[in-house]
């Protein structure tokens, strides 16, 4: 085994309370500087919650799949003898118990130098299993702080381990003590102190000056986006004993509690439970480790955990390693990293009742969202005339899907906004087979092996009056967008920083989607106005819309945005109120088709030619049904 060199110094305090802020380290400012840019508690609480119970279910039915197989008989059991009963385990830390706790920090995965005492930082001896009014607060809690040297190893992304033991009092942990040695009977646990994270660098300059802002910009490289993987140091650690006495059996223990419990020899007894918990950790608070980190600080705090709360911080582990698991970097981001701050500050720092009303309304929109998607879906399939319709804003839909998925892709975005992305701009790509017709042309091929696809309109869109309305509506809506557009495109040349021209023009393109978006849908207010009639718009759709849009106004009053942001959640409010108003002010026409090719009059015309047929019917009544009758 490599020789390590000594890690702690003297600079060591012990106490018994913890406020559980980390003591500032050198080079805070730029994090400071970071955490005032980063968003205020229930800022992003409201969409992060709609991502989680989406994450959820995709975890949930993937899980599924990965079922733990039945067990195994035993070989050596004699066929048809009863199988042998299954012990269950105790504890072997009673309640009362004293013993001793012993915490290590090596850069040794499997460590062993007992004898070197400078890899020792903290012994607390004395402890009480089971006691939750010891320490000087009453609460069970007991603290210590220390610093020590970071290696060169540490510095060049090398890692560090704490390993923690808790053995009875009397007994010792050291294998060298022959007298008192505890053997297999010490609860033992290791974690790594570091952890790696993936840095994404973009390099960002403006286009016509070539000056930038950016520290990252001025590095030497040709590639826009750098990856790297860092080494980062967070000086919080909490070492939690599982206070328990469930009667364990094993090969029954549910995952992921077995993972961290140990039965001795012979499964009568198990080792008490030590568990590393880092949840309440900031993401944005991991300081990387490079050459300039010559000290690292760290403050630990022991504390006793029920068997509940171990539950949900395990059940949060195994989380985390599932999707690391399954989807690999997709899921692993910054932006996942923020969302969990923001998750972790509103579960602090918010009251219970506006969480749960906030969770309340995100499981509302998202059912929102799904019917909205299932309605639009069914009126499209079940469309027989486009009367009314513009399906020039079905292409321009398609056009804005490929802007907003080709702006995520380009963006280190969460994952699930990626696939809902993708969902949308195949709803919108199908549509277009619905609102014209699609020849392939095999013969006429392009390039020598691509087929000629032509579109031509439906007939049920070029006999009415819908198609001149239309391409009017598109010529009034370009009078006005292109000069928004060109001055749009042109500030944001001037005075914004950019990758390259392709990201640019994206950013262009989705900056002004988000901002006069809502100009889209004027088209089908001028049809509507040119037809006074509104009985073709899918209206189950657009409610479910309207709700939606309902709860983000109650939000942006609530949460902090930016203004532009707010104010697009009450533009569209404004749009579907102007709908709103045409459906009251255009009456009812029995003579209209609705979206499913009917029409009042079919349905009454419908109803008249069943009429003859029932007093033949009741003509066939036996007698003892007339005479009830």
């Amino acid at each position: 085994m490599a020789e390590s060199q000594p890690l702690v110094s003297n600079h060591a305090e012990e106490s018994g309370t913890n406020d559980g802020q980390a003591v500032p380290a050198e080079g805070s400012a730029p994090v400071a500087q970071q955490a005032q840019q980063q968003p205020t508690k229930l800022e992003s609480f409201f969409a992060i919650t709609k991502s989680l119970i989406i994450r959820a279910l995709v975890i949930y039915f993937i899980s599924s799949f990965f079922r733990r197989p039945a067990a195994t008989p035993d070989p050596a059991a004699q066929p048809g003898s009863p199988a042998a009963p299954r012990t269950s385990a105790f504890n072997y830390f009673e309640n009362g118990a004293m013993f001793d706790l012993y915490v290590y920090i090596s850069e040794d995965y499997n460590f062993a130098d007992f004898d070197r005492s400078e890899f020792l930082v903290w012994q607390h001896n004395g402890l009480v299993y089971g006691d939750w009014n010891s320490g000087p607060e009453n609460d069970g809690v007991f603290t210590y702080s220390t610093q020590f040297s970071a290696s060169e190893r540490v510095q060049n992304n090398g890692s560090i381990y704490i390993h923690a033991y808790v053995v009875k009092s009397g007994q010792s942990i050291n294998p060298h003590d022959t007298d008192n040695y505890a053997g297999r009977n010490v609860g033992y646990s290791r974690r790594m102190l570091n952890k790696f994270k993936k840095i994404k660098r973009s390099k960002t300059h403006n286009l016509l000056t070539g000056e930038t802002s950016n520290p990252h910009s001025s590095e030497e490289t040709d590639t826009f986006v750098t990856e790297e993987i860092v080494s980062h140091w967070h000086p919080n650690l909490t070492i939690n004993l599982v206070t328990d006495q469930t009667n364990w059996v094993r090969g029954s223990v549910p995952a992921p509690f077995d993972e961290f419990i140990t039965f001795l020899p012979g499964g009568h007894t198990y080792l008490p439970v030590i568990f590393f918990n880092d949840y309440w950790n900031m993401m944005r608070d991991y300081q990387p480790l490079n050459k300039t980190t010559t000290v690292l600080e760290l403050h630990l705090t022991f504390q006793p955990l029920s068997l509940f709360k171990w539950q949900l911080y395990a059940a949060q582990s195994m989380k985390n390693k599932l999707t690391g698991g399954l989807f690999g970097d997709l899921m692993a981001s910054e932006e996942q990293d923020e969302d969990q701050d923001s998750l972790k500050e509103a579960l602090l720092d918010t009251s219970p009742v506006l969480l749960g009303l906030t969770a309340a309304v995100s499981i509302l929109h998202s059912v929102f969202e799904i019917l909205a998607f299932k309605n639009d879906i069914q009126f499209w399939n079940n469309r027989k005339s486009l009367e009314g319709l513009s399906v020039r804003s079905v292409f321009f839909g398609v056009f804005q899907s490929v802007i907003v998925l080709l702006y995520v892709l380009d963006n280190d975005t969460n994952f699930m906004i990626r696939i809902s992305c993708f969902i949308g701009l195949g709803i919108e790509v199908w549509k277009i087979q619905k609102v014209v017709n699609i020849h392939i042309n095999r013969e006429a091929l392009i390039l020598g092996f691509l087929p000629r696809i032509t579109f031509t309109d439906k007939g049920s869109y070029v006999e009415s009056s819908t198609k001149q309305y239309d391409k009017l509506a598109f010529k009034y809506l370009g009078w006005l967008c292109f000069p928004l557009l060109i001055g749009y495109s042109v500030y944001s040349l001037l005075y914004n920083e950019h990758k390259g021209w392709y990201s640019f023009v994206l950013n262009m393109l989705y900056g002004f989607l988000l901002t006069f978006g809502f100009i889209m849908m004027t088209p089908q207010l001028f049809i509507n106005y040119k037809l006074k009639s509104v009985a073709h718009l899918p209206w189950r759709m657009m409610t479910y819309k309207f709700l939606n849009t309902f709860i983000d106004d109650i939000f942006a009053f609530v949460i902090k945005m930016p203004t532009m942001y707010r104010l697009g959640c009450f533009r569209d409010d404004i749009v579907f109120f102007v709908f709103l108003y045409q459906r009251w002010i255009y009456k009812v026409d029995k003579k209209r088709v609705n979206e499913f090719g009917f029409s009042a009059e079919m349905e009454q015309e419908a109803k008249m030619k069943m009429v003859p047929q029932q007093p033949a019917a009741a003509a066939e009544k036996p007698a003892d049904e007339k005479k009830q009758d």
